[in-house]
């Protein structure tokens, strides 16, 4: 009996040491921790599912926005694909951006509808048999046949020089800083044009931002901008002070466009012919056609159907004519490019879904009254200006009465300078200016020559 209730009192002992002590309880898992363990067991392959099954969403919507970019007739997203086609294969070092993302039956044919623009634009060339010849203009820059004195204030005579001003928004700029006639009307000089200005609160009646006025070399400066661009023509009123310069290393090397400008002391410059550029490494040195300054000639003529060239002749007024053409016994200076955008006062562009391209732009041309026109458009840029198209530069032009005009080297090399600064900004934003191998200059020690 006293040996049962030993056994007994060793049996409680143990269940209750096993109750008061941790060390000594077997350990019993939680059921809930279990069913919890299962839950993330069993959700691991499932997560992995979920992120096959996103990324396998994410590339065919991509796969889908591809086929759909790529293969819809939408005429706008169309006409951007044609664009980024054009652009791609009108740069030599990247064609493959069209080549490896795009089929090459599209892209043989944007490139067969260039070819027949090289074709249509044969046989284009200038005659001004629209233009009275009297209204021609000698080397020193007087009219051929003299007119009537006038008995016009300088102030008259101001407004018809520069007749594109809004003359309310003018008179008003004038109210609000009168020293600028404090020299008289014929020496107005304003100029806030610089790539850090605003430009002036004067506009032109075409409502674009005036940003310089220069009366005494015969210049104003406007802004010119759309959807997705900006860019700055400059009309230059003299053509007797119209002149192209060469780099001084022609031939090896090139000079960005403020060397060539400042070594003939002009007021305005811009890109001049286009240059042999492999991979976009040229030097500028090499040039891509023919050309001549002031009487001296350099390079071959283009050979490729459709190119033209842009003639300075002894009457300042520019002729476009094609590239293959003999150059006129008395021209003075030209350069070769395409196409030609303006022939005697018409568009001379048959189609422009030839030209679709977004690019920086640069352009020269002549208006109806003999104003030299000079443009550039900023481009490469996502935050200031993409580019724009050929159709638009015409347009441009032709509001301010062009009637010849051609497209220039664009690019990087589309850069212009005014009065001792860049009033463009080159789309590589690592440089001013590309080297050139000559400019189109306005006043200075080539000028009248």
């Amino acid at each position: 009996m006293l040996e049962c209730r030993k056994n007994v009192q060793k049996e409680e002992c143990a269940i209750k040491r096993n109750e008061t002590d941790p060390r000594d309880r077997q350990y019993e898992p939680d059921p809930s921790e279990q069913a919890q363990k299962r839950r993330k067991k069993a959700k691991k392959p499932n997560r992995g599912l979920r992120v096959a099954a996103v990324l396998l969403t994410i590339v065919l919507a991509l796969e889908g926005l591809y086929c759909f970019v790529v293969f819809t007739d939408i005429p706008a997203i169309k006409s951007l694909r044609e664009a980024y086609i054009e652009t791609a294969m009108n740069t030599l070092s990247h064609q493959w951006l069209a080549k490896w993302f795009l089929p090459s039956y599209m892209i043989d044919e944007v490139v067969a509808r260039q070819d027949q623009a090289r074709k249509d634009q044969e046989g284009k060339i200038s005659t001004w048999d629209k233009i009275s010849a009297s209204d021609a203009t000698d080397k020193n820059g007087e009219t051929v046949a003299p007119t009537e004195p006038t008995s016009q204030t300088d102030e008259e005579r101001f407004y018809e020089l520069f007749w594109e001003l809004d003359r309310i928004s003018f008179e008003d700029y004038v109210s609000a800083h009168p020293d600028v006639t404090a020299n008289g009307w014929d020496n107005i000089y304003i100029n806030e044009a610089g790539l850090n200005d605003d430009g002036t609160d004067i506009y032109t009646a075409m409502g674009e931002r005036v940003l310089a006025v220069d009366a005494k070399n015969k210049i104003l400066l406007v802004r010119v901008e759309g959807s997705g661009y900006q860019g700055v023509l400059a009309i230059a009123k003299d053509p007797s002070q119209l002149y192209n310069a060469p780099s001084a290393y022609i031939g090896s090397w090139g000079q960005q466009l403020e060397a060539i400008a400042s070594a003939h002391d002009a007021v305005l410059g811009m890109t001049g012919s286009g240059f042999i550029d492999p991979d976009g490494n040229g030097s500028g040195g090499e040039l891509a056609g023919y050309a001549m300054s002031q009487g001296e000639s350099y390079g071959e003529h283009y050979v490729v159907t459709g190119y033209k060239r842009v003639e300075l002749r002894e009457s300042n007024l520019l002729y476009v004519t094609d590239a293959s053409a003999p150059v006129a016994a008395d021209t003075t200076d030209a350069v070769e490019f395409w196409p030609a955008l303006v022939v005697d006062g018409e568009p001379a562009v048959e189609n422009y879904e030839a030209f679709n391209g977004i690019q920086p732009r640069a352009c020269i041309g002549q208006s109806e009254k003999k104003e030299i026109l000079m443009l550039v458009i900023e481009g490469r840029m996502p935050t200031r200006s993409y580019g724009t198209t050929i159709e638009t530069c015409t347009d441009i032009l032709m509001r301010h009465k062009a009637y010849q005009a051609l497209n220039l080297d664009g690019g990087t090399s589309a850069v212009l300078w005014y009065d001792g600064e860049y009033v463009t900004k080159c789309s590589n934003t690592s440089i001013t200016s590309r080297m050139l191998p000559n400019a189109w200059l306005y006043g200075g020690d080539g000028a009248g020559q």
